[in-house]
């Protein structure tokens, strides 16, 4: 997302459903005021009110129902083509191209969701040689008994050469609505929630070839956040810094307008690119070949070239973030929200940074400069104060990425669901998004820290 001003287009859009469906300025993402299902009674915690759930393992893949695809054991179990299930035309909307491929389709068990949700973002991490590409839908139910159709919640390949990486707009049904990269229920104050989801797998490749797409984890966040203002403040845990590297947004303002009107709204590519290379992700000369060598830090403009949604217009869709950073080899990817800064804390003791989503009015972050509709930053690190260290993108230059922003502050901005903008009108928070990459074969210290926040 850009830093800008300006609304974002995920902010216009979720207004806009609100005000239709309730006639409010709440937005639809924020409008979580029913009471959760199962509340806490006393002396109880209360229950996590996110549901992250993938199917990352051989046996995962044998589960599911397959047309055309198998399921791969290995040190990476997947699923891949094996016989084709058929062939299809698809005309990309993008460049008005038909083209004929031959697909194969995977689709999931039912996840009965530990929270029924108001929202729901799917993510995944896979391999597309070139001449090849998938398609990612979720259906559910929702709690009065009723099914929701089959939603496209991406469409994407690593490169652009086949295909134009997009999202899909307009898919309602008068209850949800897919905004970009988020499933949402149109008005949570009625109760309405999803209960359970199927996702589903279209693996595509040229007629005639033995290549495959090759997708080694599919998963999905559901979330019911309660509709909040302010959070309670956290108690400090860790002092603790990670050597993550430095990379600015703005020095790329101008560069390849054609991603988003260029590098001064690449905020959540530079943040992707700066975790990657922290786990030790590099890109080849071959790669970067394209990119003018003029350009300092010609990694960032691939990022945004390879994280540019076609449909959304813009280089901050979630999953596709997740979706690149798992083209590294020995990386993966998902999308997902956390619950309070004590879940970061838990992640950056095991060497774990993450890349989070906030908005804000320029009062509200002391020593940011700039307010936003929405932003993503990595989070590096706490202070012995416990204040959050992190590498904001929205800098002049690489030397000033480094930040340390006020913990009160910082936790409010990003785990709130609704906040006033600088005109006195309430809007919507992210409610703790994250995006978290992490080694393909975690350490056992990984892997509890990730349990610990959800991710398995």
């Amino acid at each position: 997302m850009s830093r800008a001003q300006q609304p974002s287009r995920r902010t216009v859009l979720a207004v806009a459903v609100a005000a239709a469906m309730t006639g409010t300025a709440a937005p639809a993402a924020a409008a979580a005021t029913a009471p959760r299902t199962a509340a806490a009674g006393p002396g109880r915690a209360q229950p996590r009110p996110i549901d992250y759930h993938a199917w990352t393992t051989y046996r995962d893949w044998r589960c599911g129902t397959v047309q055309g695809a198998r399921a791969v054991p290995g040190r990476r179990p997947g699923v891949v083509i094996g016989a084709p299930a058929g062939r299809t035309d698809y005309t990309d909307p993008h460049t008005g191209t038909t083209a004929t491929w031959e697909y194969a389709t995977w689709t999931s068990p039912v996840h009965p969701l530990t929270v029924p949700a108001t929202e729901v973002v799917a993510s995944w991490n896979a391999h597309t040689p070139d001449g090849t590409w998938l398609q990612v839908e979720l259906t559910g139910t929702y709690s009065d008994g009723t099914g929701t159709p089959w939603y496209v919640m991406g469409r994407w390949a690593a490169g652009d050469q086949d295909i134009k990486r997009t999202s899909v707009d307009g898919q309602t049904d008068g209850r949800s609505t897919v905004w970009t990269d988020t499933f949402a229920v149109d008005d949570a104050s009625t109760g309405l929630r999803l209960t359970s989801y199927r996702l589903r797998l279209t693996l595509y490749r040229r007629p005639g070839t033995r290549l495959t797409p090759t997708v080694w984890r599919l998963g999905a966040m559901g979330s019911d956040i309660p509709d909040r203002f302010t959070v309670p403040a956290s108690t400090p845990g860790l002092a603790q810094e990670l050597a993550v590297p430095r990379y600015s947004q703005e020095i790329h303002k101008g560069q390849y307008p054609e991603y988003d009107n260029g590098g001064e709204a690449w905020c959540s590519p530079t943040s992707s690119q700066m975790i990657i290379e922290y786990w030790g992700g590099r890109l080849t000369a071959e790669q970067l070949s394209w990119v003018d060598p003029s350009y300092a830090d010609p990694q960032v403009c691939h990022a945004a070239r390879s994280t540019y949604d076609h449909q959304y217009q813009g280089c901050g869709n979630w999953p596709f973030n997740a979706a690149y950073a798992a083209t590294f080899d020995g990386l993966q990817g998902v999308v997902t929200r956390l619950a309070s800064l004590t879940d970061l804390e838990t992640l950056i003791a095991a060497g774990i940074p993450a890349i989070t989503s906030q908005s804000f009015r320029k009062d509200e972050l002391t020593g940011a400069g700039y307010g936003t509709s929405g932003h993503l930053m990595t989070v590096i690190g706490f202070t012995a104060e416990g204040d959050v260290i992190a590498g904001d993108p929205a800098a002049p230059d690489d030397d000033a990425v480094r930040r340390v922003y006020k913990r009160r502050e910082w936790e409010n901005i990003w785990l709130r669901t609704k906040r006033y903008n600088a005109s006195g009108k309430v809007v919507s928070g992210t409610g703790g998004v994250c995006y978290l990459y992490f080694p393909a074969h975690p350490t056992p210290h990984q892997r509890k820290a990730l349990a610990a926040v959800g991710v398995r």
